[in-house]
């Protein structure tokens, strides 16, 4: 199958095919899923001399990993005080601190990779209010830097105005250390990096058969099968029923994306910053520069359908403008959508099922660094470098609430919305 037709596909540095699996291979692991978790976690044990397996349904990266805004920065979808409710001040001080982490793996991959051409960084984001928030923001710069060394600049109102012409807004944080890039390109240079370390990817190659629960692994496809002593799962939005128990455990989220025509004067009129924005409301806009400057990616809104609808384009142009009317006129080239997955306490999903089978998906949004981090601990479980998978020991597999979870998930966010519109009318 190909990819959709976004932004980043338009772009691509890299369109190497690699071949579905036939007949049958061994492998020290076997990793299902070709997003970012599972080519980071490939790319970690191929590097340290395992014999890695990836199988994808579709191509690499063809899922949320490849059509999500791009930002790069620490966090969770859970806020430190959830995390703390959970498992503790202390622990939750420790997996933030990991989401740190998380951010300095990718940024030192695209060095290390020698991607910057084909994934163009470029560092700053803007955290921006819209309303009133000088003591919060304030607070949590505070915070940050006391706790995590990790240091962020207030801007107050007229700063922010200078370069986001937009009378919605107010204060913000600035992170000099986050930065925004090429998701599709990065995700393609971590499956060559696989490559280059003797794994093998395949691509449409659903797995469609599991026994998990001997030594030896098997994972069987339409064309062969794999035998592998390790399995890690990481299907994220696109997880199948091949393991009943992660697939009741997320909830599917689908988010949106849609990017303008090239008319670098217009934008000019609303956005001169070069760094990632987005604001604070709960399903939060998010956009950025594209094309040097002449095309703006926005992105938001999110919705527990699962098929895209027909006013996308429309549905977030609407949001857009309502933000900056100086764009009304500002066509529409393509939009997207894509699937997420969110656990119900917000934490991304990553630990061991069972002896030799270990997972890694749900990051809730926050996926260029909590892939990268999550990766990276089920890779040092299996070649025995740490136990920091059991960070994320507190935040399981519970039951997703099937379709009253769904629902639950739909309400939430409509409530928030209301919240939202409330503050900023109070704001205005």
């Amino acid at each position: 199958m190909s990819y959709i037709d976004s932004w980043y596909t338009r772009t691509l540095s890299d369109t190497t095919e690699y071949p579905a699996l036939a007949g049958e291979t061994d492998a020290d692991t076997c990793i299902i899923g070709g997003g970012l978790a599972g080519l980071t976690a490939g790319s970690e044990l191929a590097r340290a001399g395992k014999r890695v397996v990836v199988l994808e349904a579709e191509r690499v990266g063809w899922g949320a990993s490849g059509r999500n805004g791009g930002f790069v920065s620490p966090g969770f979808a859970a806020s430190l005080s959830l995390m703390g409710l959970y498992a503790g001040t202390e622990r939750a001080k420790a997996l933030y601190q990991l989401s740190i982490e998380g951010a300095n793996i990718v940024r030192g991959n695209v060095d290390a990779l020698g991607v910057g051409d084909s994934c163009k960084p470029v560092h700053g984001k803007i955290g921006v209010m819209r309303y009133p928030a000088r003591d919060a923001l304030m607070q949590r710069r505070d915070q940050l830097a006391r706790d995590f060394g990790y240091h962020l600049d207030y801007m107050p109102r007229e700063a922010v105005r200078e370069v986001l012409h937009s009378d919605k807004y107010h204060d913000a944080l600035y992170d000099p250390q986050a930065f925004h890039f090429h998701p599709l390109n990065y995700a393609r240079a971590l499956a060559r990096d696989i490559i280059a370390h003797g794994g093998a990817i395949y691509e449409n190659s659903a797995a469609i058969g599991a026994v998990l629960d001997a030594p030896e692994k098997r994972l069987r496809t339409i064309g062969g099968s794999v035998r592998a002593r390790d399995v890690i799962l990481s299907g994220g939005g696109y997880t199948t029923d091949l393991v009943p128990e992660l697939r009741r455990a997320y909830l599917p989220i689908a988010t949106y994306v849609l990017l303008t025509e090239q008319a670098p004067d217009r934008i000019a009129q609303a956005v001169t910053s070069p760094c990632a924005i987005s604001d604070n409301r709960r399903a939060n806009d998010y956009y950025r520069l594209v094309d040097d400057g002449k095309r703006l990616l926005w992105g938001g809104r999110i919705t527990t359908r699962r098929a895209e609808p027909r006013d996308l384009a429309a549905l977030l142009r609407k949001t857009m403008v309502s933000t900056y009317p100086q764009l009304s006129d500002l066509r529409v080239e393509i939009a997207w959508s894509g699937l997420m997955s969110y656990a119900r306490h917000l934490m991304p999903q990553i630990g061991r099922l069972r002896d030799g089978v270990y997972y890694c998906t749900a990051f809730g949004g926050h996926g260029l660094n909590t892939t990268a981090i999550g990766g990276r601990v089920v890779a040092e479980a299996i070649t025995g470098e740490s136990d920091r998978i059991r960070l994320f020991e507190p935040f399981g597999l519970a039951w997703n609430g099937g379709p009253f979870g769904t629902a639950a998930v739909q309400l939430t966010y409509w409530t928030y919305q209301a919240q939202d519109w409330w503050k900023e009318r109070r704001a205005a």
